[in-house]
């Protein structure tokens, strides 16, 4: 292991890759923290159950606006590299920013809100204005959140990843203080959490902000080599992971639908819910993986494919530990404080996430390789096959094996996103096989000019 790790490829060794990922990594997993700080605060409230309900179906739509403006963390890391092109994605960014705080704000102070959330959301009467309030103070972090990802994309961008982690940390160390003061005062309710949670991403912006402005000025003014100077170019990037992170974010809606229509609705949903939460942790370290194809893949593409290849199977090896060892169990009963029935049921739903936890990290590794190659289109069809064979297997699986519980959509999920990684291997083979055969031709060609 010690001649792996210190290794080098024409420069680059595994540790300086594991020394930009690591930092990556944990600030994705310490998000999770983040979210446990507010559910314990609202937990301490009156009426605990109707606060917690209230702060989580506001942040259900709040997900949906700020995965939009994420993306722009991924679109600056892959087509910023001098001022004139940061100040192009800065214009993109303000229209990006603009039109979900439109977006937000109608939703927000409009009947709108109170109809898509009695609709959509099914929350009763007496939980309306509760979400409303909550969802007014999410908006401001919408922007927060927004603009803390374009600048993390250049600090990305210049490999400067620790600053993500200790952003991260100060921001849990504020909102920790802040919850603290908030149970002393007792006066806890669904806006706390969202007041927290704002709080901690302001901090967060503000450390991303300082530290990407001043690499921005250490830029070159204009990278001749760099062809990005027009805000369509960053459109044409940008608008496809729009479209199918639209897509992609219909998967848990329609499981959760389905899950309605099993033996043991309260027990399938339950199950799921949890098992999906175990998973996601697990997974939530490995979810930079594209960004080591965006920064090393151009220059060393052997390289990246043979450490995606050490690490993609780290998540499926420690969900098995998880499942087939009394640590899981153990788990989910104490510090999730379930009953008997639903550990198995949930350890059930986790044995299925494995095929997940599988696919996953190759999924992300093919996705940065459309975004290095500009090709964000394919994703539009990758996720939209992942979206259809989930379907298919959702209405299968219900119709025939209702009893299978939360399984039915760990199946549906990990089948999906199987499809999906199927589709990417198809397509990207077809285009490098393309390239390749290009190349050649060219190659044959400048040989016959100067033979």
């Amino acid at each position: 292991m010690g001649k792996i790790f210190d290794q080098a490829e024409n420069g680059l060794s595994t540790k300086k890759i594991l020394r930009f990922f690591v930092p990556l990594g944990l600030s994705a997993s310490l998000v999770t923290f983040s979210h446990m700080i507010i559910n314990g605060t609202l937990t301490r409230g009156e009426n605990a159950e109707v606060v917690i309900a209230s702060y989580v179906i506001a942040m259900s739509l709040f997900g949906i606006t700020e995965r939009l403006g994420v993306l722009l963390r991924n679109a600056c890391s892959a087509l910023v590299r001098d001022r004139v092109s940061f100040k192009v994605m800065s214009a993109v960014a303000a229209y990006v920013v603009a039109a979900l705080m439109i977006v937000a704000g109608t939703i927000a102070y409009t009947p709108a809100g109170k109809w898509i959330f009695s609709t959509f959301f099914g929350a009763d009467s007496n939980m309306i204005v509760q979400i409303v309030d909550v969802y007014q103070i999410l908006i401001i972090v919408t922007f927060f959140s927004a603009i803390r990802c374009l600048f993390q994309g250049v600090i990305i961008l210049n490999r400067q990843t620790k600053w993500l982690t200790i952003g991260m940390i100060i921001r849990l160390i504020v909102m920790y203080g802040l919850s603290l003061l908030f149970i002393r005062s007792g006066n806890i309710n669904a806006q706390t959490g969202a007041i927290i949670f704002l709080s901690g991403m302001i901090v967060e912006c503000l450390i991303s902000f300082i530290e990407g402005r001043a690499l921005v000025k250490k830029m070159v003014d204009n990278d001749e080599q760099h062809t990005i100077t027009k805000k369509s170019q960053i459109f044409n990037f940008y608008n496809p992971l729009i479209l199918s992170s639209l897509i992609i974010v219909m998967v848990g809606p329609i499981i959760n639908s389905f899950l309605g229509k099993t033996s043991e609705i309260e027990l399938a949903i339950a199950s799921y819910a949890i098992a999906l939460s175990i998973a996601q942790l697990f997974l939530s370290f490995f979810s930079y993986i594209h960004q080591i194809v965006l920064t090393f893949y151009k220059d060393h593409p052997q390289k990246v494919q043979r450490f995606t290849l050490m690490i993609g199977f780290i998540p499926t090896c420690i969900l098995a530990v998880f499942c087939f060892t009394p640590i899981g169990g153990y788990v989910i009963e104490h510090a999730l404080g379930a009953n008997e029935r639903l550990v198995a049921a949930s350890l059930d739903s986790l044995k299925v996430f494995m095929l997940m936890t599988l696919v996953f990290p190759f999924i992300d590794y093919c996705n940065g390789l459309l975004m290095v190659r500009k090709q964000t289109k394919i994703m539009v069809i990758s996720q939209s096959t992942n979206l259809l064979f989930t379907f298919l297997i959702l209405l299968l699986t219900s119709s025939l094996f209702p009893y299978w519980n939360g399984k039915i959509g760990a199946l549906a999920q990990s089948i999906g996103m199987l499809a999906e990684l199927c589709v990417l291997f198809v397509i990207i083979n077809k285009i490098e096989k393309k390239a390749n055969n290009s190349h050649q031709l060219k190659h044959r060609e400048n040989k016959y000019v100067n033979g």
